[in-house]
C-alpha cells in the first residue's frame, strides 16, 4: 500500500547532461527546473525523482551507488514513486508543486550503471515532472502526494 508522504534524502544537480549528479543541501526550483541543473528547460522532464527503494535494488546487485548516480534530481524515501500516475501532483516543502509528466525513460547509450550491473532502474522506476509552483527545497523536506 502506498503512503502519500515521503522525505527528500538528496537533491542532485549537474552542469552537463549525461553525467552523474552531485548532491547539494538545497536548491531553487524555477519554472524551468532546478537552478544550475543541465536538465532544466522548457520541456516536460524538468525534474527527475527516484526512490531510495529503487536504488537499494541496484545496491543489492553488489554495486556501490550514491545519490545522484542515476542522474536523478531528487532522491526520496517512504513515498512509493512506482505507484504514481501521469498527471498526479506532489508538493515539496512549503511551496513547490510538481506534476508527473513521464514514468521511466530510455537509458542513454553508455549508461555507466547499466554497463557495470547490466541493469538500471531509471527506465522503469524514474519519475519525471514539470514545475507548477516555484520555490526553494532542501534535504529533509517532506514530499506529499496531492492528487
Amino acid at each position: 500500500m502506498m503512503t502519500n508522504k515521503g522525505v527528500i534524502l538528496s537533491i542532485n544537480i549537474s552542469k552537463k547532461k549525461g553525467e552523474q549528479k552531485i548532491p547539494v543541501e538545497s536548491a531553487i526550483v524555477t519554472k524551468r527546473g532546478l537552478e544550475g541543473d543541465a536538465h532544466s528547460g522548457d520541456w516536460h522532464r524538468q525534474i527527475s525523482l527516484l526512490s531510495e527503494k529503487s536504488i537499494d535494488k541496484m545496491r543489492g546487485k553488489g554495486v556501490e551507488i550514491h545519490y545522484g548516480d542515476f542522474a536523478e534530481n531528487i532522491t526520496i524515501k517512504d513515498l512509493d514513486l512506482t505507484e504514481l500516475l501521469i498527471g498526479q501532483r506532489v508538493k515539496i516543502g512549503e511551496e513547490v508543486l510538481l506534476e508527473v509528466t513521464q514514468i521511466g525513460k530510455e537509458c542513454h547509450h553508455g549508461c555507466a550503471i547499466r554497463e557495470a550491473v547490466g541493469d538500471c532502474v531509471m527506465p522503469k522506476e524514474g519519475i519525471f515532472a514539470k514545475v507548477i509552483i516555484i520555490g526553494k527545497i532542501k534535504v529533509g523536506d517532506t514530499i506529499i502526494l496531492i492528487k
